[in-house]
């Protein structure tokens, strides 16, 4: 029994130290295959053991290879394994003292261990013979501890036909499975969750006090109560009807009296200055094959326009929207129309300044437009959004009515004659009328329907007066004003060029060659209109900045009258100036005042003659630059 014993001691010490560099065959398969066996060493020394058995006992033929030393086998092996496996556990439990069985589960196990070695090494001695080296796989041995783990394990003989792999899975499964139900979480949670339960207080009753019939009340004021001290009541105070005042009344239909508001009505002054506007000359007529002057000569006319202090003046009490330069060269007379319905007319010739200001109130809304006539240099025309359009007469000091619609709201106007007897007239609603100056009334000869939605500006071609332009909200369109009719009227040209909002289009002033319009994308587009056919052609983009804020008037970039290749706008920069540019969009000159020029002009006008430039702020200031 020793010798058997020494001789199992050295078969497992030579398992611990065995390296195999050799192929396994398997004799029982036709189809050989050779395959590389990897090299083990195993460095964990086992403790065995061992219990005297005899072999004999048992019939050699019964007994088979391990499963891992076949690759598939039929049926009927697997049968004869799973007995052979029932027999070595049956024998081991047979011979186990009673002082092995009260080993730990750890021991018992490495003694099922010890005993399937035994029985794989009866297998290799059956099938090998002394000579052969024996050849141990590290699948063979992980399938021979993974039996022993499995047969051990209860409730799993069921899934002896799974791999090991499953059935090692499976056991994990169960273990953690009974090691969660003993935590007994779920009951935790449920106290927890009724510990952490808001309890509702109980509602409480208050009983109300009942009221003491003879319990004498709070102290209130005789005079809250409108009761005198005898305790007489007061009579109840008349009830004052407040009327609601309209901040920009109406003004009544028919002719104004020219009444300035900012001086009395026996001013001697104001009278005459009323005589002197028969001994103004007229408006020079112009001459469209005039030559105009070369860009250099130009500069040096305007670097010769200076600004002082006494050619600044509060002229209205708003924001000027609108302005105008009389033509006269023997005085220089301004007009600015505001946002409060004002026309305020300023004589640079007299002195003290403010005395040659005159402030008159023909309308009740914004002046939008002001136009001295070309035809009659005494006739100021000036339109508004209350819907109406009148005309001072300045040689009889009236303002007459020319067009009134009350329904409307008109936002610009031309002359489509040039003796000013005709006039179109554009409406914020996206129409227009024709007004006949020689007709009685005050009302339109035709309404006309565009395609716009609105229209902010109106200009007539200076030479070809049968086209006008209209600025609308993102779209210019050109129109004859022969073809117009009460219906829809589509456009003979269309620019579509403006991505925004566009301020005003104006043409060229002496032969209406060039087109010039102001958009809120901070571009100012010039236009050739040499041509008007099917199409006008974009031809210069001058970056402006024209982002004025909602305090400040809009620009409106206008043609210098003198030289009309050149365009005047209002500027944003600092220090504050007026901006001069060519045509072709290079910069000419800029107009900087100092400190006689602290604010933004945002609307400005030339005299068509003289080089005077006027600008007009969001104070009612009026900013003139002359030689």
């Amino acid at each position: 029994m020793s010798g058997s014993r020494a001789e199992a001691e050295q078969k497992g010490g030579s398992r611990q130290r065995l390296q195999v560099n050799e192929y396994k065959e398997n004799q029982n398969i036709a189809d050989t295959s050779l395959r590389p066996v990897q090299t083990t060493v195993l460095g964990v020394t086992a403790k065995v053991c061992l219990v005297p058995f005899s072999l004999s006992n048992y019939n050699t033929g019964q007994l088979k290879r391990p499963k891992s030393l076949l690759d598939k086998n039929s049926n009927s092996e697997v049968t004869c394994k799973k007995s052979k496996k029932a027999e070595i556990k049956k024998s081991c439990r047979r011979l186990l003292t009673p002082k092995m069985e009260a080993t730990s589960s750890k021991e018992e196990s490495t003694l099922q261990k010890s005993s399937l070695d035994v029985h794989a090494e009866s297998n290799k001695w059956q099938y090998k013979s002394p000579s052969d080296t024996v050849v141990l796989s590290p699948d063979t041995e992980s399938s021979q501890e993974g039996d022993s783990d499995e047969d051990t394990t209860p409730g799993l003989d069921d899934f002896s036909e799974l791999s090991p792999y499953e059935r090692k899975r499976l056991k994990n499964i169960s273990e953690n499975a009974n090691f969660f139900a003993s935590l007994q979480l779920s009951e935790s949670a449920a106290r927890f969750r009724e510990m952490i339960k808001k309890r509702q207080p109980p509602e409480s009753k208050r009983k109300k006090p009942k009221k003491k019939e003879n319990e004498t009340g709070c102290r209130r004021s005789m005079r809250l109560l409108k009761v005198d001290p005898s305790g007489v009541p007061l009579p109840a105070a008349p009830i004052q009807t407040v009327l609601e005042v309209d901040e920009n009344p109406l003004i009544p239909p028919g002719p104004l009296e020219m009444t300035p508001e900012n001086q009395d009505d026996d001013n001697a002054l104001f009278k005459g200055f009323l005589q002197t506007w028969a001994e103004m000359s007229k408006t020079r007529s112009k001459n469209t094959e005039k030559e105009l002057s070369s860009i250099k000569s130009y500069k040096v006319h305007l670097n010769g326009m200076v600004i002082s202090e006494d050619t600044v003046c509060k002229v209205t009490r708003g924001s000027i929207s609108s302005m105008a330069i009389h033509p006269s060269e023997m005085r220089t007379l301004v007009a600015a129309g505001a946002k409060s319905g004002q026309v305020g007319l300023w004589d640079l010739t007299h002195q003290p300044k403010e005395d040659g200001v005159y402030l008159f109130q023909p309308h009740s809304q914004p002046v939008s437009c002001l136009y001295f006539s070309p035809a009659n240099p005494a006739h100021l025309l000036s339109l508004s959004y209350d819907g109406t359009l009148r005309c001072g007469d300045f040689s009889r000091a009236v303002f007459e009515e020319v067009y009134r619609e009350e329904t409307r709201s008109f936002s610009s106007f031309d002359f489509l004659t040039e003796d000013a007897s005709t006039l179109i007239v554009g409406h914020w609603d996206g129409s227009m009328s024709l007004v006949d100056r020689r007709t009685p009334g005050t009302s339109c000869e035709k309404l006309i329907k565009t395609s716009l939605s609105k229209i902010r500006t109106v200009h007539v071609h200076p030479v070809q007066r049968q086209y006008l332009i209209t600025a609308g909200l993102r779209d210019i369109h050109v129109y004859d004003a022969r073809c117009l009719n009460l219906s829809r009227n589509q456009p003979l040209i269309s620019l579509t060029e403006h991505t925004k909002s566009i301020a005003s289009a104006y043409f060229s002033p002496l032969t209406g060659n060039r087109v010039v319009t102001t958009c809120a994308d901070c571009k100012l587009r010039i236009f050739d209109s040499s041509c008007i056919s099917s199409k006008i052609p974009l031809l210069t983009t001058i970056r402006h900045n024209t982002i004025t804020g909602r305090w400040l008037t809009r620009f409106q970039a206008v043609w210098d009258p003198k030289q009309e290749d050149c365009i005047v706008v209002g500027s944003m920069a600092q220090p504050r100036r007026v901006e001069v540019f060519h045509e072709t969009g290079k910069w000419v000159h800029s107009f900087l005042g100092g400190e006689c020029l602290a604010s933004v002009c945002s609307i400005n006008a030339m005299h068509p003659t003289r080089y005077i430039l006027a600008g007009g702020n969001s104070s009612g200031r009026v900013h003139v630059f002359m030689n």
